[in-house]
């Protein structure tokens, strides 16, 4: 846009939304590197985008619009077509007679303006708007699943699951089976999806997509499809076409300018076909933090200590899909420094991380675990990753690994961070090896996260707390709700349950009216100190260690969850349904 660097800045300096001194250094700044002044305010972070459009907007004399909460109905969408809009960042959002508003990010594009005045017939008004609420919009374009399926499925798609491998090769390379895969792998990465199941039964095809732990319907499909569609995603995952009795596991990568997403395989024989599950993983997500996945003060003070230790164990425990693979990857990405060699041992590999030695194990061949990281000592690290401890041999070597200069970071499946010591002494490990090797311990589960622009306020009846007194020691979670420095400013009036704000889900287009989106971890963080080491050779109870964990500080897994409940984060059926045993 043709806006000259001095008009801008008398603006800012009349509308005092810059400090006048920072505002002149950085006007010298871009003259000297002819750099664009409104881009040098955004980098240096003086201004956020909103603001400068808006700015841009005033001088210019056009609207803006924001369109961040915005859906747009799909016949007033589709006017400019999909295409037009991705590349010149345009979208029409409301159209009112003869005059079609659109929302762009450069309205002196006058060609484009043009091109989409005579494709309508429509006066077209220009409103300026930021990159984030144009690429929201252009999201929508995508949302229709079953719209977009409507003319795929008009084609006949042969042959059935009797077929001989030629036919299925021809079929997983022909025009319909090629878009209804690419169009559920799509709108599956559309839609935040961790998981897609495709699941053959005797007259249809039910496809699922895991969207924040909980599995929905995405799409029925005709049964006539089912065998183009596995045969194409065996051909993606370079798997035996001709094989349909046994399971097999592969992967692929899709990659495109906004997204690469790696997808892991699971192809098993049932009753009525193949049924195929496919894991996503999103290799272009950056900047997870510790304080982003949900471990907060003491806590994540803790965790920073004991990882940077030059040697010991760092465990993380919890229940298969409770998110303990992220919390070791989030650590190593902290750790992960050219001064330091990582090695893992995972099965299988989930996410590349680069300057990281990752191997996969097979136990056909004899790569266990235990074989694998007994060779990986010889490898030279200062830093070793187990993806899971399964039996007593790997755990030994493990604990000798970190007793002789390594630090070693796993994960067990156990409900607590207290029960994990225990279970480490039933696994066969010597109580005076677990007392000196174990630095810190990470219990997790993840619950969903509340829609922040729909949630709703409510409190608790007489009813409802009796029912929570049964489940949990409720007034030892008010006490510790009314000591922490952060909690207390939302329930400082609160003389009782009674009088706590919650919040429930309630649902809107922003979150598809799940009422939730995205999801955040609960935790408990033991970390070990004198007493619980003494404790450990003693082989203490669960019971006994929790206690004495819990007098030197430790928050427990549900005074963090009702610490992110009192906040409107999550809710209190989702702790609940994360909690219990």
């Amino acid at each position: 846009m043709r806006i000259e660097p001095e008009q801008l800045k008398l603006f800012l300096l009349d509308s005092n939304l810059v400090p006048k001194e920072a505002l002149e250094q950085a006007a010298r700044e871009a003259q000297e590197k002819g750099q664009n002044l409104g881009a040098l305010l955004l980098e240096k972070k003086l201004l956020d985008e909103p603001a400068l459009q808006k700015v841009y907007a005033y001088i210019l004399g056009i609207p803006f619009v924001d369109l961040s909460k915005e859906t747009i109905p799909i016949e007033i969408l589709q006017i400019v077509p999909e295409l037009i809009a991705k590349k010149y960042n345009i979208v029409a959002f409301e159209k009112t007679g003869a005059n079609l508003k659109v929302a762009m990010l450069n309205p002196e594009d006058l060609q484009t303006i043009d091109f989409i005045k005579k494709k309508t017939g429509l006066k077209i008004v220009p409103c300026l708007t930021t990159r984030e609420d144009i690429q929201s919009i252009l999201r929508q374009y995508e949302k229709s699943l079953k719209a977009e399926f409507g003319d795929i499925l008009t084609g006949e798609i042969k042959p059935d699951g009797e077929s001989r491998e030629q036919d299925l090769a021809q079929v997983a390379v022909g025009l319909p089976v090629i878009r209804i895969v690419d169009t559920l792998l799509k709108h599956a990465i559309l839609e935040s999806a961790s998981d897609i199941h495709i699941e053959p039964e005797e007259k249809e095809v039910h496809v699922r997509y895991r969207i924040d732990g909980v599995l929905h319907d995405a799409m029925t499909l005709p049964k006539d499809v089912a065998a183009g569609i596995v045969a194409r995603i065996k051909v993606l995952s370079n798997l035996k076409l001709d094989e349909h009795r046994l399971p097999q596991d592969g992967r692929f990568k899709i990659e495109s300018d906004e997204y690469k997403i790696s997808f892991r395989v699971s192809m098993l024989p049932v009753f009525d076909g193949e049924k195929v599950v496919m894991r996503l993983l999103d290799e272009t997500s950056k900047g997870l933090t510790l304080e982003k996945m949900g471990i907060n003060g003491p806590a994540l003070e803790a965790v920073h200590r004991e990882i940077n230790k030059p040697n010991g164990m760092i465990l993380v425990t919890g229940p298969t899909g409770s998110g303990k693979t992220t919390t070791l990857y989030t650590v190593m990405d902290i750790l992960n420094t050219t001064e330091v060699n990582i090695s893992t041992v995972e099965d299988p590999v989930e996410y590349r991380m680069p300057r990281v030695n990752q191997t996969q194990i097979n136990p056909k061949v004899g790569m266990t675990f235990a074989a694998a990281l007994r060779s990986l000592l010889r490898q030279d690290p200062d830093i070793i990753m187990v993806g899971e401890i399964r039996d007593q041999e790997t755990l030994e070597i493990a604990m000798h690994a970190a007793m002789t200069g390594h630090l070693v970071l796993s994960t067990l499946h156990t409900n607590s961070a207290a029960a994990t010591l225990p279970r480490m002494l039933d696994m066969g490990a010597e109580p005076f090896l677990i007392a000196s090797t174990v630095n810190v311990i990470i219990a997790q589960r993840l619950v969903r996260r509340l829609c922040a622009e729909c949630r709703a306020p409510y409190t608790l009846d007489k009813k409802e707390i009796e029912s929570l007194a049964k489940s949990y020691d409720i007034e030892t979670v008010f006490q510790y709700l009314k000591n922490d420095p952060i909690s207390q400013k939302f329930i400082e009036k609160a003389k009782s349950w009674e009088e706590v704000t919650m919040y429930r889900p309630a649902g809107c287009d922003q979150c598809g009216g799940e009422g939730y989106r995205g999801r955040n971890g609960i935790y408990e963080v033991l970390a070990m100190d004198t007493d619980i080491r003494k404790m450990v050779t003693q082989a203490a109870t669960t019971e006994e260690i929790e206690k004495q964990a819990r007098k030197n500080g430790m928050t427990t897994m549900v005074e963090d969850g009702f610490w992110k409940i009192v906040q409107g984060i999550t809710s209190l059926e989702e702790v609940m349904r994360a909690t219990k045993e």
